[in-house]
């Protein structure tokens, strides 16, 4: 019998913090979903009996790996330090894409940079500067991103109308819009 614990250990790190059903780990480890079940419980209670940083949870069915709670005020803590650095170019190049394509997907984003996104929009959204806007009516119903208010405050735009003319992004060098 295969130790699935493990495996679905490390599948719920690589999707984050969307989780798996128990129905899609059993589908991709070819096992029954009381199979999926033991082993998820097996999991939960390695994390919880270790006192460990991370916790597994199953929340409406989704099956999560989550920061335990006592981690939270270290959490913000770290972020709140985090917000007064500079952002870095993808960070950068992350954010335009969404404040000129809002709302917009995860896979549109990664289609116009060229590059995968997935870290960076989590990055984005701890430091408050987008957020989830909905879902789109897309295959798969996937997340769309939009900016906030934060975003605003920070770039000190009253609008989005204040944005420079993507004409002027292609004509000019991008890097004097970030200066």
């Amino acid at each position: 019998m295969t130790d699935y614990t493990v495996i679905i250990e490390g599948l719920l790190f690589i999707v984050g913090e969307q989780g798996l059903s128990i129905e899609q780990m059993a589908q991709t480890l070819l096992c029954s979903e009381e199979e999926v079940i033991k082993a998820v419980d097996q999991l939960a209670v390695f994390y919880k009996g270790y006192n460990r940083g991370i916790q597994c949870v199953n929340y409406g069915g989704q099956v999560k790996l989550l920061t335990a709670p006592f981690i939270h005020p270290y959490a913000q803590q770290m972020l709140s330090i985090q917000k007064t650095r500079q952002l870095s170019q993808s960070a950068l190049e992350t954010l335009a894409i969404i404040a000129y394509k809002q709302p917009i997907t995860r896979v549109e984003i990664e289609e116009i940079r060229g590059v995968g996104c997935d870290i960076m929009l989590r990055k984005l959204q701890a430091l408050d500067l987008i957020r989830e806007f909905g879902r789109s009516e897309a295959p798969g119903r996937p997340i769309l991103y939009e900016v906030t208010q934060e975003f605003m405050d920070v770039f000190q735009l009253m609008s989005l109308d204040e944005l420079p003319k993507l004409e002027q992004i292609v004509s000019g060098s991008s890097q004097e819009l970030f200066e």
